[in-house]
């Protein structure tokens, strides 16, 4: 029986958000993924103008009942989530995670708490607080940046130190593993790192910033970081490939000059990056 990931998030037709941004480098890494997508848009909303439409709720669960029908249940190794556009999405995931669970006891459920940024918040209200109260404490793994570990957290996060402070309270809320994504310390403005937390243990992995701004590059690591864990079954290795691979095609796509990830035209890089970062134990 052959392993899959069940990833219910957002589509656009053109470019690389959501599962637009997850599903190809979890094929691209051997994993069979099964999307069900809870928008269907042109594009993604950061060009400002976009078309199509939210995918009504009733007709997800409806595709994700269709899924069990087929008797595949068993076969999901992991929920891959992310962004939500209204909370009673988040409601559906929650139910979707329990049923899974319940015929395949410790499939995980991996969580991008999609909230916001350094500019603040850009989700609608009440969805903060879902992620806090209802959806981290359930989640197997999550990967918040450095704005939303501090919300999570509820205090200021600085560097890599501070971060992994905050990233211990939450993983005491629930969550087994915490990986804080996009980590600045004010004493290397020229670099950003991602933290990871776990009771086995805590790593941090560096490399240099890129000065380049990008969407659904979240959506491509969280996707990066399951696929490496699932096949590798080890949190620094899977850190130390996922930001490797992210980092290579972030400075691909500079290189081309793209807004989009250039995800296929690098697709090599997602599996063999140039260069690896090493995931560093913090004592």
């Amino acid at each position: 029986m052959r392993d899959a990931i069940l990833s219910i998030q957002s589509a656009v037709a053109y470019g690389h958000v959501g599962n637009s941004a997850a599903v190809f480098p979890l094929q691209r890494l051997g994993i069979e993924v099964w999307p069900v997508n809870t928008v269907l848009f042109s594009n993604h909303l950061g060009y400002g103008a976009f078309r199509g439409h939210v995918v009504a709720l009733d007709e997800i669960e409806a595709i994700i009942k269709g899924v069990e029908e087929r008797g595949v249940f068993p076969r999901i190794a992991a929920v891959l989530s992310g962004y939500l556009g209204a909370a009673a999405l988040g409601e559906a995931v929650l139910r979707t995670v329990e049923r899974v669970r319940s015929i395949r006891p410790g499939a995980l459920h991996v969580c991008d708490p999609v909230m916001g940024d350094v500019g603040g918040f850009f989700v609608r209200p009440g969805i903060p607080e879902l992620f806090r109260d209802r959806i981290v404490p359930q989640a197997d793994i999550i990967t918040p940046n450095q704005f939303e570990l501090a919300y999570l957290a509820g205090r200021d996060v600085g560097g890599v130190a501070d971060t992994r402070a905050a990233a211990a309270a939450v993983r005491a809320t629930g969550p087994r593993l915490v990986v804080v994504t996009s980590v600045r310390d004010p004493d290397h403005p020229d670099e950003l790192s991602v933290v990871a937390e776990s009771a086995e243990g805590s790593w941090v992995c560096t490399h240099p910033r890129l000065e380049v701004t990008l969407n659904g590059t979240g959506d491509a690591f969280t996707a990066l970081l399951l696929g490496w864990y699932m096949r590798c079954g080890s949190v620094p290795e899977a850190l130390s490939r996922a930001v490797s691979a992210m980092y290579a095609l972030v400075d691909a796509t500079r290189s081309a000059g793209s807004l989009e990830l250039e995800l296929v035209a690098a697709q090599g890089y997602l599996v063999e990056p140039p260069t690896l970062f090493p995931a560093i134990p913090l004592g």
